[in-house]
């Protein structure tokens, strides 16, 4: 038996030089065909806006097409769960968001998959500025005003759904200021905006987008950015941390990632391509007009992040008994 063995082993590892060489062949020949990049929600909102500028530019620099696939539903756990299942070749990849890598595993519990552990972070892709604005009727012009205020009086604010960036972003801010403001959730961004320009609710967590224009017309009344650094887009306004809350920061980021097991020379290779296409002055500039900063990183950076958010996000949900729709 161990003669035998001893004979096969040659084999055995002649077999195995014979699978490296090939995964490594097929990694220097990558991409020779399609690649679709997956995204979780409808065709018009900013991930799909956000994953529409930049594949253009992706496909010159890969020498194939990235063909933008919408997989909308239940806050892009769909979009997710398809790309854990997923060959791990590097032919699909996630324009992933911060709700389905960081928030949603905590918010809905009992996914069939773990962003942690089924995927791989490629590099973050943009950072998305999120303002506080109040109905000019809210008798506040600062965020220390707006937290006196809501200790004394009761206030709510609308955000895009439960779960959504700005709903965590108002959890987020009641338990960092000991406020109780209550949550009105809306079916989208756009229906909360325009309650609030109505005067049916006191203050959002908005997008840039939405937010900048009612802004400069006097509509509404910008307090503070949510990000940990000013805005270019408004950049007279403080973060909430510097108006009052130290450490605050909720920032609605999108980044690319891919199944987890997919080899590293691929990875590395989309890697240097997104970044490159980041870079470009035009996509920055198509970037910052819907209200986002593109924010290359490595995949260890992005990966670290991805993991941290999820932390941080776990607490203000349990503390906030936050519950999906």
């Amino acid at each position: 038996m161990k003669s035998t063995a001893m004979r096969a082993l040659p084999v055995v590892i002649a077999l195995a030089s014979f699978c490296s060489a090939a995964s490594a062949a097929d990694s220097e020949a990558y991409p020779n065909r399609p690649i679709r990049m997956i995204v979780g929600f409808a065709p018009g909102g900013g991930t799909d806006t956000t994953a529409r500028a930049l594949t253009p530019k992706l496909s010159e620099r890969l020498g194939q097409q990235v063909i933008v696939d919408n997989r909308p539903g239940a806050a892009g756990n769909i979009a997710t769960d398809i790309t854990t299942k997923a060959p791990a070749d590097g032919y699909t990849i996630l324009m992933g968001t911060i709700a389905a890598l960081s928030i949603n595993p905590t918010l809905y519990g009992n996914l069939p998959f773990d962003p942690l552990k089924d995927l791989a972070p490629v590099s973050q892709a943009v950072d998305a500025t999120n303002i506080l604005v109040v109905h000019p009727s809210v008798a506040a012009k600062s965020v220390k005003e707006l937290i006196a205020l809501a200790k004394t009086k009761p206030l709510n604010a609308g955000s895009s759904g439960v779960g959504g960036a700005g709903h965590l972003a108002l959890e987020l801010f009641n338990v960092s200021a000991g406020t109780k403001i209550t949550h009105v959730p809306y079916k989208g961004g756009a229906p909360a905006m325009t309650d609030l320009l109505g005067g049916q609710i006191n203050l959002v967590f908005a997008t840039a987008a939405s937010a900048v224009p009612h802004i400069q017309s006097g509509k509404i009344r910008a307090l503070a950015v949510t990000t940990t650094k000013r805005s270019q887009l408004v950049p007279d306004l403080p973060t909430v941390a510097e108006a009052g809350l130290p450490g605050f920061e909720a920032n609605n980021w999108y980044g690319l990632v891919v199944p987890a097991k997919t080899p590293r020379p691929i990875i590395d290779r989309l890697h240097k391509e997104f970044v490159a296409v980041l870079n470009m002055p035009d996509i920055k500039d198509v970037l910052f007009k819907q209200g986002l900063d593109a924010a290359p990183s490595t995949p260890e950076k992005f990966g670290a992040y991805i993991k941290s958010e999820t932390a941080k996000w776990a607490k203000v949900i349990k503390a906030s008994g936050a519950k999906p729709e």
